[in-house]
């Protein structure tokens, strides 16, 4: 068996060599480039990172940076990839302070923590679990993100400009949340201490409230 370790150990050093192109971007630390913020990848779950390349590819998201490096990439390489980063956990950055409005703060932690039942709104722990730390096997986390990150991306599906597999669930739930209602969700989130656990929850670990195109495990 010790012989296998070489060869292992190789094939790690080949896929780092093939992912520059990832990294110069996608490194440990999520980076702040003239177009917005480029995220931390690393320890998502691989169900949810391939379903991300597979957005691009689709042009579900649109970046031209991320839809012209996807383009022509084949399901076995992207699964390849998604599973690279997956296996990777950085420590995170230290969480943003708290929103100095506490009638803001509470708004973002009752939508993160309980919903609005009134707007039909569920709580985001429901899907991205209690720990906030993303499920398995394709739910990602939102721990860690900063908070002109996460309005983008909710602003970008209350505008359709992103969208997921059908039935998105989360352009449907973005249409239920104001303005300040994104606002407040995301100074809450950005400012939450880190979990001691910071994995992605088992599937099993959470009930979500309703019917999602992307949070099955992608077919390979």
């Amino acid at each position: 068996m010790a012989c296998l370790a070489p060869a292992a150990a190789l094939s790690e050093q080949a896929m780092a060599e093939r992912l520059r192109a990832c990294t110069a971007c996608h490194g440990e630390d999520a980076i702040e480039i003239e177009e917005g913020y480029v995220p931390r990848i690393q320890g998502k779950p691989a169900g949810y990172l391939y379903n991300q390349l597979r957005n691009y590819q689709a042009m579900r998201r649109r970046n031209d940076t991320m839809n012209h490096m996807v383009r022509h990439l084949s399901d076995v390489y992207l699964w390849e990839i998604a599973e690279h980063f997956a296996g990777r956990t950085p420590p995170y950055p230290e969480p943003a302070t708290p929103p100095a409005n506490p009638a803001v703060a509470e708004r973002g932690r009752m939508l993160v923590r309980e919903g609005d039942p009134g707007a039909d709104v569920p709580a985001c722990q429901a899907c991205h679990g209690e720990r906030l730390a993303g499920a398995l096997p394709a739910t990602p986390g939102l721990i860690g993100l900063p908070r002109h990150y996460i309005m983008g991306q909710l602003g970008a599906w209350r505008e359709g400009e992103r969208r997921a597999a059908a039935p998105d669930c989360m352009a449907a739930i973005v249409e239920r949340l104001s303005p300040s209602d994104i606002a407040a969700v995301a100074a809450w989130l950005a400012s939450r201490p880190l979990p001691v656990d910071t994995d992605p929850a088992p599937a099993a670990a959470v009930d979500p409230p309703m019917e999602c195109g992307s949070i099955e495990e992608p077919a390979r």
